[in-house]
């Protein structure tokens, strides 16, 4: 009786563990079933080995053991490097080139069904179309080229991958490498220009300084000239004034004694002196007046006053050794 119970406990022990181990994996396989497919993202979904359909972002449910994603396709920009390719310019000059394409995907599925390897696909399309385009180009056009070689392989690849749902964007040469002896003969060539430019600058700044030191000289010389100029019109304008002012201290020194000779007639006169001293009152005046060592022309009023006055001052003297 113990050993049948211990067997039927065994027996629900295992139920039990069976029971779980389905439901386990009955919620396993459930759970398979839903998808969330996140931002810019889409997956390729294939039932029975067939395209069904491309999930896009969102909550998404499959059937189970039916359906499956055949692609997770990444839908936001993507860049690729592709190592240097070999390619022969037009005057035959081999170098190497590597590029970077910018593409972006924009039907997962052409870009799962439409070809085996999109980017090993793309990748010997930049070759063979960049071999193409350098080989029209000369060494100088292709290192000057850049932009024109960048829009010529972004339209061709663009055309070329439309089929396969992809989309290049951008397309940029990242090195040119020439030969060695090119690159040689460049750098003797870059370093035979920075040495004329180099000397073209000394020259220029040599030529600059000496125009400067020309234009400093004259501008020295022109400086001084206009100083002696001032200086010469100064020294005359001293002269000058000092002229006018003995000038006019000699007139006023003549105005001064007329004055004062004037006033000594005019109080003789008031004192009531005769006409005859009055006369010999003002040939002094007159005497007076014709002293000094700058010549002067004194001429009367009246010719016949100063006859009268010659012929008083004559009578005067005569009568005065008679007294």
């Amino acid at each position: 009786m113990n050993g049948n119970a211990v067997m039927d406990f065994g027996s629900t022990v295992l139920m039990v563990i069976g029971i779980v181990v389905v439901v386990l994996i009955v919620l396993i396989i459930v759970m398979s079933c839903f998808k969330i497919v996140p931002q810019a993202n889409a997956y390729v979904i294939e039932r029975l080995g067939a395209y069904k359909a491309t999930w896009s972002v969102g909550f998404h449910m499959k059937v189970p053991f039916i359906d499956k994603v055949a692609k997770k396709v990444i839908l936001k920009e993507q860049v690729v490097d592709f190592p240097p390719q070999p390619v022969i310019t037009k005057d035959n000059v081999t170098m190497r080139i590597d590029t970077v394409i910018f593409y972006q995907i924009t039907d997962p599925k052409l870009y799962c069904y439409g070809v085996q390897n999109p980017i090993m696909a793309i990748e010997n399309l930049t070759a063979t179309t960049l071999r193409n385009i350098i080989g029209e180009l000369e060494l100088d056009g292709t290192l000057t080229s850049r932009e024109l070689i960048n829009a010529k392989m972004r339209a061709t690849l663009d055309e070329a991958t439309d089929p396969w749902g992809i989309k290049v964007n951008r397309v940029e040469l990242k090195n040119i490498i020439p030969p060695a002896a090119i690159q040689d003969a460049m750098e003797k060539q870059m370093k035979a220009e920075r040495e004329r430019r180099e000397s073209i600058l000394i020259a220029e700044g040599e030529k600059r300084s000496a125009i400067l030191k020309a234009e400093g000289h004259k501008e020295s010389l022109i400086l001084q000239a206009e100083a002696d100029k001032q200086a010469a019109i100064l020294r005359a304008e001293a002269v000058k004034e000092a002229k006018i002012r003995e000038a006019e201290g000699e007139a006023e020194a003549i105005r001064k004694v007329q004055q004062a000779t004037a006033d000594g007639i005019r109080s003789i006169k008031e004192a009531g002196a005769d006409a005859s001293v009055l006369h010999i009152k003002s040939l002094e005046a007159f005497e007076k007046a014709a002293d000094g060592k700058a010549t002067k022309i004194i001429i009367p009023s009246e010719i016949q006053s100063l006859a009268g006055l010659v012929k008083s001052a004559s009578e005067i003297i005569k009568d005065e050794p008679s007294e």
